[in-house]
């Protein structure tokens, strides 16, 4: 699914459009976590959960200082993501749904890649959406290869 996330030209619409991604993300990770069978892929899709959790946390902090509202909530595209990882889970095994979240997380690496870009982003908050990229893309890479492996 194509994203739209992080193409707003209004700042304060593009930081409450991340929360929601994020709220959708964190979803998915817990889905993920719950369903994985192998302790050290727990483990690391734990981490990568933290990395969700301190974008989100930058991003309420953003939020305040644009005036910005604070979502308190995900959107309906918390069952597209969550639901890929419980049918994954049906029919396969951590690979499958390592790989069902990582195409999850090529809508995220979308997003971040739009917010990181857009003349919209003031100089001073840029970087808080160029390292969430440098993750997203890091955590992607990472679940397709070892989605390979298992």
């Amino acid at each position: 699914m194509v994203t739209t996330v992080g193409t707003s030209s209004d700042f304060p619409k593009l930081i409450e459009n991340f929360i929601i991604l994020e709220h959708d993300a964190i979803a998915a990770y817990d889905a993920v976590i719950e369903r994985l069978d192998t302790p050290e892929l727990k483990a690391k899709i734990a981490e990568f959960k933290g990395d969700h959790e301190r974008h989100m946390s930058e991003l309420k902090a953003m939020a305040g200082r644009a005036g910005a509202d604070i979502p308190g909530e995900g959107d309906m595209k918390q069952m597209l993501t969550t639901g890929k990882v419980a049918f994954a889970d049906m029919v396969g095994d951590d690979g499958a749904i390592l790989m069902a979240m990582a195409s999850n997380e090529t809508d995220t690496v979308s997003a971040y890649e739009n917010g990181k870009d857009n003349d919209c982003v003031p100089a001073d908050e840029r970087a808080v959406f160029t390292r969430a990229y440098e993750d997203e893309l890091r955590h992607k890479e990472w679940m397709e290869a070892t989605a390979r492996t298992v």
